[in-house]
């Protein structure tokens, strides 16, 4: 095999096409369902961008409205995959990955591989930035949103001022629940979208959504959260709490692989941009990943284009070889 993607979320498809299309043998390693990061996002989920920035290889994405919802975006890459009879694994995740001889050894939960190639494309969703406060592992905590029915008639605080904390604390609030919104800064995020940020202020500036700014959590109960606040500690009954504080790569999963990171709080990969390659030989980045902890910098949009720098230098690399062979 010539090349292992790891990540079977858009950019790491795209790669797969692309090496499909040049002829090079392939295969896609996901750790959960096709695009399993999109699936984990809240159900009622809106994209920031709209329908067209979000297609990969120049398949047109039909969507209801110009800002396609998660479900829309199931199917459309879903379809990408079937329709192509993409070769990928779903519900195999990868443990490590290291560089050996002429290739690589991938190891899985399931299997051993010996790629000639290797892509990383595991974006961000998986790691949480967690708050580092007493009772964050209670049940009651949770760093993922999937659906506002859940929390209805229930005291809610929202920790964080993203775009996902603001989508928690807007569907929760129109189901019934009492929310609080816990703001790290002295605003919500200047980032938040631009149709949805007045509404979230509005609901705020009228007491709809209680919010505090510029305070932290400073500890999670069983029947409360303890607050510090501008105004000094304060406590407040509470049911449930959604830390949607962002999230962050794999540092250690790269580090194992032997990417060089930037020593600052950036903590950024080192690759070639012109061809996407580490400073491991045969080691590729693509997508969001390569933002490190700066992970507002790439999207689907402006990342899509990995897929094909990172193919276009494997295809330089057989010409200049040709008598380079694949590892199985």
């Amino acid at each position: 095999m010539e090349l292992m993607i790891i990540g079977g979320g858009p950019i790491g498809i795209a790669c797969g096409l692309e090496a499909h299309k040049a002829g090079i043998s392939y295969l896609i390693l996901e750790k959960g369902p096709i695009v399993n990061s999109l699936y984990n996002y809240p159900a009622n989920m809106q994209f920031f961008s709209s329908s067209e920035r979000l297609e990969i290889d120049g398949i047109p994405f039909i969507s209801k409205e110009a800002k396609p919802k998660r479900d829309e975006a199931l199917e459309y890459y879903r379809r990408i995959v079937t329709s192509n009879q993409l070769n990928i694994n779903l519900f195999e995740k990868v443990t490590s990955v290291r560089r050996e001889g002429e290739g690589f050894t991938v190891e899985t939960d399931k299997a051993r591989y010996h790629p000639g190639n290797v892509v990383i494309a595991t974006g961000f969703y998986d790691l949480p930035n967690r708050l580092g406060v007493p009772g964050e592992d209670l049940p009651k905590v949770s760093h993922y949103y999937k659906d506002p029915h859940y929390y209805a008639c229930r005291k809610v605080a929202v920790v964080g001022a993203s775009n996902s904390a603001v989508d928690a604390a807007l569907e929760c609030w129109r189901k019934g629940a009492e929310v609080t919104m816990v703001v790290r800064g002295p605003e919500i995020g200047q980032r938040v979208k631009y149709w949805v940020r007045p509404d979230i202020i509005n609901r705020i500036e009228e007491g709809s959504i209680r919010a505090f700014y510029n305070s932290t959590v400073t500890e999670i109960r069983e029947g409360d959260i303890r607050l510090q606040t501008p105004e000094g500690p304060r406590v407040l009954p509470n049911d449930f709490v959604l830390a949607l504080t962002g999230y962050r790569p794999n540092f250690d999963f790269l580090e194992a692989a032997g990417i060089s990171l930037s020593e600052d709080e950036k903590r950024l990969p080192a690759y070639n941009p012109e061809s996407m390659e580490t400073n491991v030989p045969g080691l590729y980045l693509a997508g969001v990943i390569c933002g490190g902890m700066e992970t507002h910098k790439w999207f689907i949009e402006n990342s899509r284009e990995h897929a094909r720098l990172i193919i276009a230098d494997l295809l330089r690399k057989k010409q200049a070889d040709p008598t380079q062979k694949p590892t199985r």
